[in-house]
C-alpha cells in the first residue's frame, strides 16, 4: 500500500490505521467502516465509478465523506478546526485501502 505507514492499537486496544501525513483525514473515514458488509457495498459503487457506470458516487459517515470520482476519491472532516478539512487520493488507492481495512476488520477489538 502506498500510503498505509502501520496499524497500532489504541488506549482502548481498539485497532487504527496510521497513513501518511498528506491524505491523513482517510484513517478517520476508514475506521468509521465497521463492517465487510459495509465495505462491500462501497467497492460496489466504486467499482460503478471507475468503470464509467457514475460520474461520482458520494459516501457521508459520522464526521466524514468522501466524494469518489474515477482518478481521485476526496475526504472531507466535517468537524475539523484545522483551515485544511479535505484530503486527496487516488481512487485504486482508496479502494485497495478499504480492502486492506476488511481483512483488518475481524481483529480490530479484542
Amino acid at each position: 500500500m502506498k500510503y498505509v505507514k502501520n496499524f497500532y492499537r489504541d488506549h482502548l486496544n481498539m485497532l487504527r490505521i496510521k497513513l501518511m501525513d498528506d491524505v491523513q483525514l482517510f484513517s478517520d473515514f476508514i475506521e468509521d467502516v465497521s463492517t465487510e458488509e459495509e465495505i462491500d457495498e462501497y467497492i460496489v459503487e466504486i467499482d460503478k465509478v471507475l468503470n464509467g457506470i457514475y460520474e461520482d458516487f458520494e459516501i457521508h459517515l459520522n464526521a466524514t465523506g468522501v466524494i469518489i470520482r474515477k482518478d481521485v476519491t476526496i475526504v472531507e472532516h466535517f468537524f475539523s478546526n484545522s483551515e485544511e478539512n479535505g484530503d486527496k487520493m487516488e481512487t485504486k488507492e482508496f479502494k485497495s485501502l478499504l480492502l486492506l481495512w476488511k481483512t483488518k476488520l475481524p481483529k480490530r477489538f479484542l
